[in-house]
C-alpha cells in the first residue's frame, strides 16, 4: 500500500506514533509523510489533517481519504476526486472523552463552578442559589451528541436533541429543521456538536442568539466556523447568552489579542475535549483500504453530499 500522511499542524512526535503504528500494523507499507512526498504517483492511501488547500491533485492514482479524526470538514472545503471515497474515525474513546467534556461544562454551568472560582478571588461568601435549574439541548445527535444526552438523562437532567432531520423513535424529546426556535424555547444550556457543512457554517450568530432563552448558556465542541465570533460577546453583554465554554475557535490557537482571552464570561480551552487515538485509529485506516482492494463495504465512510 502506498500511503501518505498530509498533517503539517501535528507535531514530530504525534507523527511518529502513527508512522510506528502502521509500520506495525503493516510492515510492507510504502509510507511517506509530508512534506516529504517525492513519489505522489506511488500513493493511493491519504490520510489527511488540516492539510494544505489543493494537494490532492498531486496524488493521480488515489483511491481512499482518510480523515485523522472524526471530522471531515477540512477535506470537503478542498477538491475532492469524485469517485474517491472519503472515511473518518469512529473511537469509542473519543466518545468516551467528548461526553465527559460536555458533561464537566454543564455541571460547572449548573453547580455555578466558575462563580465560586471568582468569589474565592474577592474573598466572597455567597451561598445564593447554588444550583441553576438546567435543561440541555444538544445539537447534532449522532454518535457523540447520542452518547452526551444518554450520560446527561442518566444524571437527571432534562434534555433535548436537535438535528437536521426527523429521526424515528428518537430515545429523547428531538426536534429538527425548521423547529429550532422550539428547541431553544425548552433549554437554557445548549451544546453544539453538529457537523460543518455549507448549513452550519456560521450557525451560532446574532439572529440565533436572539431565538435563545435570555441567559442560556453556550458549549461548543464541534467547530470552530459553527460560531460567528463578533457575535458572542455582544449577545453576552446583552444578556441573551450568560456565558459560553469554547474549545474550538476560527482561527487556532487563539491569537493573543482576541477578546475572548479577557471576556470573564466565556471560558477557553484549546481545542482539546477529545483528540485521536492513533492506536484506534490507523486500523481502521488500514482496514477500509482492504476493504476497497477486495470490494467490500468501508466502514465509516461518509456522505459526500450532506457533509458527514
Amino acid at each position: 500500500m502506498g500511503l501518505a500522511i498530509v498533517a503539517p499542524n501535528k507535531s514530530e512526535k504525534e507523527i511518529a506514533n502513527w508512522i510506528a503504528v502502521f509500520n506495525e500494523l503493516d510492515p510492507g507499507i510504502d509510507l511517506q509523510v509530508y512534506p516529504e512526498v517525492g513519489r505522489p504517483e506511488d500513493v493511493e492511501v491519504v490520510v489527511l489533517w488540516q492539510h494544505p488547500k489543493g494537494i490532492l491533485k498531486r496524488f493521480p492514482h488515489l483511491k481512499l481519504i482518510c480523515s485523522m479524526g472524526s471530522g471531515v470538514d477540512h477535506i470537503l472545503a478542498d477538491y475532492v476526486p469524485d469517485k474517491v471515497p472519503i472515511t473518518r474515525i469512529v473511537d469509542p474513546r473519543l466518545t468516551y472523552s467528548m461526553t465527559n467534556y460536555v458533561v464537566m461544562g454543564v455541571l460547572n454551568f449548573h453547580r455555578q463552578i466558575l462563580r465560586y472560582i471568582r468569589d474565592k478571588r474577592s474573598k466572597t461568601w455567597d451561598m445564593s442559589q447554588p444550583e441553576i435549574p438546567i435543561t440541555v439541548g444538544v445539537m447534532g445527535v449522532g454518535e457523540l451528541g447520542g452518547d452526551a444526552l444518554d450520560k446527561l438523562a442518566g444524571l437527571g437532567i432534562p434534555v433535548v436533541g436537535y438535528g437536521n432531520r426527523p429521526k424515528a423513535d428518537f430515545r429523547h424529546p428531538y426536534f429538527y429543521g425548521e423547529q429550532l426556535k422550539a428547541f431553544l424555547d425548552k433549554v437554557n444550556v445548549l451544546v453544539c456538536l453538529l457537523p460543518l457543512t455549507e448549513k452550519t457554517e456560521g450557525f451560532l450568530n446574532s439572529a440565533f442568539f436572539q431565538k435563545c432563552t435570555p441567559g442560556t448558556y453556550l458549549i461548543n465542541v464541534a467547530r470552530g466556523k459553527h460560531l460567528v465570533e463578533a457575535d458572542l460577546i455582544p449577545a453576552i453583554e446583552s444578556g441573551r447568552i450568560s456565558g459560553a465554554l469554547l474549545d474550538v475557535f476560527q482561527q487556532e490557537p487563539l491569537p493573543p489579542e482576541h477578546p475572548f482571552w479577557t471576556q470573564e464570561q466565556i471560558t477557553i480551552t484549546p481545542h482539546i475535549a477529545s483528540i485521536t487515538n492513533y492506536r484506534a485509529a490507523a486500523p481502521q485506516i488500514i482496514e477500509n483500504y482492504k476493504n476497497l482492494l477486495q470490494n467490500r463495504p468501508l466502514i465509516n465512510q461518509i456522505s459526500k453530499t450532506q457533509g458527514y
